[in-house]
């Protein structure tokens, strides 16, 4: 065969495949436009047509309502709130939820009557040991079990012993431990704490007081809530680092307290397995020693310990539940507002009131299991 010949049969053989690749890929083009699926035209049903609504969308998870103060209180709803008649029946408002929760050693924290995270994780404790469905609301099932006995308010007299003892604090380390006691400041802390309230909520209930000049035997509205006591005894309690949450557990592992708590600030601290009770101590007083708070000028210069006497607004509060590893208990606090939402430097802050109802439930070789 020619030369001539031979490059013109190879000519032909590239244009072949050339045509053959084109025709492949068309192939394919028209095939993916056949599989697309056809615009549907926008027409309306003809008669007898029946039209298909689109499904909705999913509902969102219920959240609790946000953090706006109570509506003020009105005469007629304070004397209702007051009086005995139409008792028992189911708790109506988040005020009367909160105040009913606390009698049953479901605290919410500071009572202020509105429906805070604190508020929604007791009430999600009630309702899970009550066997109803946990929605953190208040659903008419939860209304049905939380039913209100006694009235909800009562009237708390400002004695001239209760102002007698009153003291400022001193702003020192050095000055907290030359006082007497360490004990409330103002007539306004005394009743709040009385009534285990946020202070703005007793301003809210009595507008007529003047705080700043208290008189004995002034008679001032406040949550009715008593001394708290937990159904049994307690086997164990538990720790939630990541929920804030402290729980007794009885014996047949019934949840029968629950509080919420403040956790050490630093992760390091923050010690995760089983501890024991080793010590339980009513109204301690308190050791200050430097090298816990380097943070502070004055223990930096101090540089020696000091002890700060009793009283509801020492360092660890009314009660002192000492843990199997140094330095580490479960303890009161001067600031029940600040309670699960401020870190500690490694021990475990309650609310007084709290601290006070798990005092009764604590024992030496008490287990503590702590979560992460």
């Amino acid at each position: 065969m020619r030369v001539r010949d031979t490059l013109t049969l190879k000519w032909v053989l590239v244009l072949l495949l050339v045509i053959l690749a084109v025709a492949v890929i068309w192939r394919q083009h028209f095939i993916a436009r056949s599989r697309r699926p056809a615009r549907t035209a926008q027409t309306s049903p003809g008669p007898g047509a029946t039209r298909t609504a689109p499904a909705p969308p999913p509902a969102p998870t219920p959240k609790p309502a946000p953090a706006k103060p109570p509506a003020a209180f009105s005469p007629e709803e304070l004397a209702r709130q007051l009086s005995p008649d139409a008792l028992p029946r189911p708790a109506a408002t988040w005020l009367e939820t909160q105040i009913e929760l606390s009698r049953r050693a479901f605290s919410c924290g500071s009572i202020d009557g509105v429906p805070g995270a604190q508020t929604v994780s007791a009430l999600q404790a009630f309702q899970e040991t009550e066997g109803l469905r946990v929605t953190g609301q208040l659903d008419p099932d939860t209304r049905a079990r939380l039913v209100i006995s006694d009235p909800p308010l009562t009237r708390l007299a400002v004695t001239a012993q209760d102002l007698a003892g009153l003291q400022p604090l001193s702003p020192t380390w050095l000055g907290k431990s030359q006082q007497s006691s360490l004990a409330y400041e103002t007539a306004l802390e005394l009743v709040a704490e009385r009534a285990h309230a946020h202070p703005a909520l007793i301003r809210q209930l009595n507008p007529a007081v003047d705080w700043s000049a208290v008189a004995p035997g002034t008679l001032v509205t406040a949550p009715a809530i008593g001394p708290v006591a937990a159904p049994a005894k307690a086997a164990e309690i538990h720790i939630s680092f990541g929920d804030h949450v402290l729980e007794a557990i009885d014996e047949a592992g019934h949840l029968i307290a629950h509080f919420p708590v403040s956790i050490a600030r630093d992760v390091e601290k923050r010690q995760v397995g089983v501890l024991h009770v080793t010590v339980v101590i009513p109204n301690p007083d308190y050791t200050f020693d430097p090298d816990v708070f380097p943070e502070s000028a004055e223990a930096r210069e101090l540089g020696r310990k000091l002890v700060v006497p009793p009283g509801p607004n020492n360092p660890v509060g009314v009660a002192w539940i000492g843990l199997d590893k140094p330095g580490y208990g479960i303890h009161g606090t001067p600031s029940p507002e600040q309670v699960g939402r401020t870190e500690s430097h490694g021990c475990f802050r309650l609310a007084n009131w709290d601290a006070t109802t798990l005092l009764a439930l604590a024992r030496v070789g008490l287990p503590v299991y702590i979560d992460p």
